[in-house]
Parts: C-alpha cells; structure tokens; sequence
C-alpha cells in the first residue's frame, strides 16, 4: 500500500457531513479517500423523506466507489440527545424511562420504534444506549442520560436495549467505555478526570460485560482519565483500557469506535491526526471525525504514513477493516 493508497485507512473512519443533501466534500471522502462511514447530526435533517434520499445517496455512492455499504449512524438517545425531531417518536431521557412506573415497558417501547424508524430511513447504527453508572443529585455531568446508579439495573436495562434495538435492525452502541458517570465535567469541553477507585472501576465496567455477553455490536470509547486504571492517558487513547481491559479482560472482538475526536478533550491536548493514531495503536477500530473534512484527510493521511514507516502494520489495519466491514454486511 502506497502512500495515497486509502483502501485500508479509509474504512477506519467515520465521518460528518455538513449538509442535508450529499455534498461535493463527502463524495470526494468517498471516491478519493475510500471513506464509507458517517454520522448524521440535526443539520442534516429536515425531514424523512430527505433524510430517506440523503441515506440513499451514500449508499448507492459508495457502491459506485467499489466500497462496502456504509454505516450510517446518529445519536438518538432520547431526551437530552435526539437528533431527529418530530414526526419520529420523541422519548424522555433514558434516566426518567428507566425510573418510570414500568421501565421494562418503557425501554422495550424506546428500542423497538426508535429501531423501526431509524431503519426505515436507512439509519443503521444508533450511539446508544448509554450504559454510564451515574449516582441522582450529585452534579454528574451524564445524570439524566443515564439509566441509574446501580450497575446491576443499568446492565439489565442497558442488554435489554440492545437486544431490543438488535433484533430490530439496528446495530446499538454501548456506551461510554470504561464509564463516564463519575465525570463532572463535560468532555465536549475539556478533559475530564474520573477518580474512582479500583472496585468503584470494577462496577462500572459490570454493565459494559453484560452488553458484550448480549453481542452489542459496537462500543464506544470515553474521552476521560482513570487515574485507577491509566493515570496517563484517556480511555480512548489507552492501550491498557482498550486492548487490556475491553479486548482481553472482557472478551470483545467487536467494533470499538472513538468518542468524536473533535471534541475538546481530545483537540486540547494534541493535533487530531495524531491522537487518532495513537488512538488506532491503543486498540480502536473506528475512528470518529464529526466535522471538518480536511481532519478526517489529515488523519487518513498520517495513518498511512504511519504504515509507509513500519509504526503500525498492514495486519493490523486489516484486523480493524474487517470488524467494519462485517458490521456493514451486518446492516445491508
């Protein structure tokens, strides 16, 4: 592979787009750099029969490119974090469905229409549920998004979703891994750090073993430290948390993406590229770019680099590739 060969690289990524239409932008991500992964925001929403063409359009463009069918995610938690507004069902935040008089009820109702119309306009992974363990009145940043404080209720609650929203047709995201419920502040913005001990870090983690028990079919990352579990780094850029823990403690083979790279946490600290790229060596599979185009190149570009100068390999590349791509086939 060359240095402007992005047939392994592309596929690591997935990407924003700026519009509710597909633009000249993304069809160049598409056609020149081999990206067939995207995440949908309220800008690129206006109705569901646009939403129904944009999703067609990439998908029908990454066929032409000679590329997999593309995951086409969004963030529809319910609540705080809904992307698409009527006439799709709107749901409370998870925390009040799952502290409602009936939340099996409930969350069975949430995961089941909001997979139903998610596929109809050809959504195919949803970033949810969280599965954040976070204490009521205590100024947590994750409080109403999450689905309660005991990791046992939220690890039934969490695989209860997931099934639902699976066998529904939609891949489901656990997240946001190793837990962000002890975070106060609020990594859009900064970092944050989670001073949790060791068997408080072990309860997190309890509703995390239960979605991958319940063949979640992706996890995502936590831009945040555990001093308890790597003093040095954030979940996403950690070795020790992504390979150590989620990967050989925990058992899961499936797709780990990244918490949107562009967020403050991570763009503070270091150039983009090259937290993607530690990020990819720590052990993530996708990597998150929600905005600006010339980033996702930028990354692209220094992934491959990367591999030209023998830091990363091709098998490694590859091992990455094929959980995407098996997820995508998944979908399509």
């Amino acid at each position: 592979m060359n240095n402007n060969d992005f047939s392994l690289s592309g596929p690591l990524v997935m990407a924003g787009l700026p519009d509710p239409k597909l633009d000249q932008s993304t069809r160049r991500l598409i056609n020149d750099f081999r990206v067939n992964n995207f995440i949908l925001f309220t800008r690129n929403v206006k109705n569901p029969d646009q939403l129904t063409k944009l999703c067609s359009d990439l998908i029908d463009t990454c066929r032409q490119a000679g590329l997999n069918p593309p995951l086409i995610a969004i963030d529809q938690e319910g609540g705080s974090v809904t992307r698409l507004g009527p006439p799709f069902t709107q749901f409370p935040d998870a925390r009040l469905l799952a502290e409602s008089e009936d939340p099996t009820k409930g969350l069975f109702n949430y995961a089941k229409t909001c997979a139903q119309e998610l596929r109809r306009v050809g959504i195919n992974l949803n970033f949810a549920p969280v599965l954040d363990v976070c204490p009521r009145g205590e100024n947590f940043f994750m409080e109403r998004r999450s689905l309660g404080e005991d990791p046992v209720i939220v690890a039934r609650f969490g695989r209860l979703i997931i099934e639902e929203m699976q066998n529904n047709g939609i891949a489901a995201c656990a997240k946001h891994f190793p837990g962000l419920g002890g975070a106060i502040l609020d990594p859009h913005k900064v970092l944050p750090t989670v001073n949790r001990t060791a068997e408080q870090m072990a309860e997190d983690l309890l509703p995390f073993r239960e979605a991958v028990a319940g063949g979640v079919a992706s996890i995502m990352t936590s831009h945040t430290i555990y001093p308890a579990l790597d003093p040095d780094n954030p979940a996403t850029l950690s070795k020790k948390i992504l390979t150590d823990i989620l990967r050989s403690d925990i058992g899961y083979d499936g797709v780990i993406v990244t918490d949107d790279l562009e967020m403050g946490a991570i763009e503070q600290e270091r150039p983009l590229a090259e937290a993607a790229l530690i990020s990819f060596k720590a052990g993530a599979d996708l990597l998150l770019i929600c905005h600006e185009h010339p980033k996702v190149i930028n990354t692209l570009t220094l992934l491959n680099q990367s591999l030209a100068k023998g830091e990363i390999t091709t098998e490694q590349l590859r091992t990455s590739g094929q959980r995407i791509a098996a997820l995508q086939q998944s979908q399509h």
